[in-house]
């Protein structure tokens, strides 16, 4: 039976080079890994979880005091059946919020990165959402070295292209499923837009990821770890050397359907003017250059997002 492999973070600067061999070896094949040993603090993480939930708990007009229309929920709420998988009859069974980087008002990046928006009625949920923003940005930072060193790039490749990203924490709510043979699933089977997305709370069941064998693999998480996969930009930037796999959350077949789910994707994107052509490291003779034009993340981004119909 396949399994996505679980790896010790700690061993990238204990065991370096077996580490870096087996990081990329499980991206190579699945296109996900799941990270443990990462000391993002449990409170930290199990504090966030409450405000989330306690927003998702208030009243829908409460909520969309926080929902910002043609903003492509950039930044604040995102009502339920809103998001659609691309090419997908259905819209996903799912409600979200987004929290962005805090950069200074006048920076270069200010007009596609607008300010956060934070409710008022859950006091803790700045210090909480944005603490764990800034953990798991820490935490991404140090898997993309082990994934440049891998195509045979300088650990810190990736620094400098994702100190200002446009990155994205989403807390989601999935509320509980009552009708039935609702046609609709949780979340419609899709790949991510971004460089790598980390998924804080992959231990409720629903997360499955397509294997190269064409079936479809269940993913739950034991202890800290957390699940971190490719992204579509990351996927472009290596030439496909890392692939951006697809992914769905299907309604459980039982009880669980009629409990809420709720998890904490990260989505860390590289800053808004990187461009995503592939690097000369991943282009081989068996595996040649697959993207004659060159876009900028932002440019792609925003393709993207006109896809699964947030714009």
């Amino acid at each position: 039976m396949k399994h996505v492999p679980t790896l010790d973070i700690r061993r990238y600067d204990s065991d370096r080079d077996a580490f870096v061999a087996e990081i990329g070896a499980a991206y190579r094949e699945f296109g996900f890994c799941c990270i443990s040993g990462h000391g993002i603090a449990r409170e930290l993480i199990d504090g966030s979880y409450d405000v989330f939930r306690s927003f998702f708990a208030l009243p829908t007009e409460t909520k969309m005091k926080y929902h910002v229309p043609g903003s492509g929920g950039a930044r604040g709420y995102t009502p339920f059946k809103v998001e659609t998988a691309k090419d997908s009859q259905y819209a996903d069974l799912k409600e979200f919020w987004h929290i962005g980087r805090e950069i200074p008002r006048d920076s270069k990046f200010a007009d596609v990165m607008p300010p956060n928006l934070w409710p008022a009625e859950v006091p803790d949920f700045k210090r909480y959402g944005y603490g764990l923003y800034e953990a798991l940005d820490q935490l991404g930072t140090r898997v993309l070295r082990a994934l440049a060193l891998h195509i045979r790039q300088p650990e810190n490749f990736f620094e400098d292209k994702t100190d200002i990203g446009n990155s994205i924490l989403r807390p989601i709510h999935y509320p509980p499923i009552t009708e039935q043979n609702v046609p609709n699933v949780r979340a419609g089977a899709h790949e991510d837009i971004n460089f790598i997305t980390l998924l804080v709370g992959a231990s409720a069941e629903g997360l499955e990821v397509l294997t190269r064998e064409g079936e479809w693999l269940p993913i739950t998480t034991e202890g800290d770890a957390i699940v971190v996969n490719i992204g579509d930009m990351l996927q472009r930037l290596s030439n496909h050397v890392y692939p951006s796999t697809t992914h769905r959350v299907v309604n459980p077949p039982n009880e669980n359907a009629r409990k809420p789910r709720y998890s904490v994707p990260f989505f860390l994107h590289p800053n808004p003017d990187v461009m995503l052509d592939p690097l000369d490291s991943c282009i081989t003779p068996d595996n040649p250059r697959r993207y004659d034009t060159s876009i900028s993340s932002h440019e792609y981004l925003l393709q993207r997002l006109r896809e699964i119909k947030l714009i």
